[in-house]
């Protein structure tokens, strides 16, 4: 039987993979923001997990779903951006 410790880093999910998640979900509901809030998921997606791979904490799903959370945010924002871009362009006479 293995007997685990507070102290085991298995156990410790990585806090940058919940920001990932956060910024991603964020980037979805967020107008013309959350493109911002898209790139920024992106790139603690990287940072998570590199720390991750190093320290061997947990919280590598959260990390893939918040990247996949950022990129559909990031190509939803930009489609909105075009559309308004779009729009406002026919308003001009």
């Amino acid at each position: 039987m293995i007997e685990r410790t507070g102290n085991d880093p298995r156990l410790v999910t990585n806090s940058k993979a919940i920001i990932t998640l956060t910024l991603g979900i964020l980037s979805l509901l967020v107008p013309f923001l959350g493109l911002i809030l898209g790139i920024a998921g992106v790139v603690y997606f990287n940072i998570a997990k590199k720390e991750m791979a190093m320290t061997g904490e947990g919280g590598m799903g959260f990390a893939v779903s918040g990247m996949i959370c950022s990129l559909v945010g990031i190509f939803l924002q930009i489609l909105m951006v075009l559309g308004f871009l779009a729009f406002s362009s026919l308003m001009v006479f």
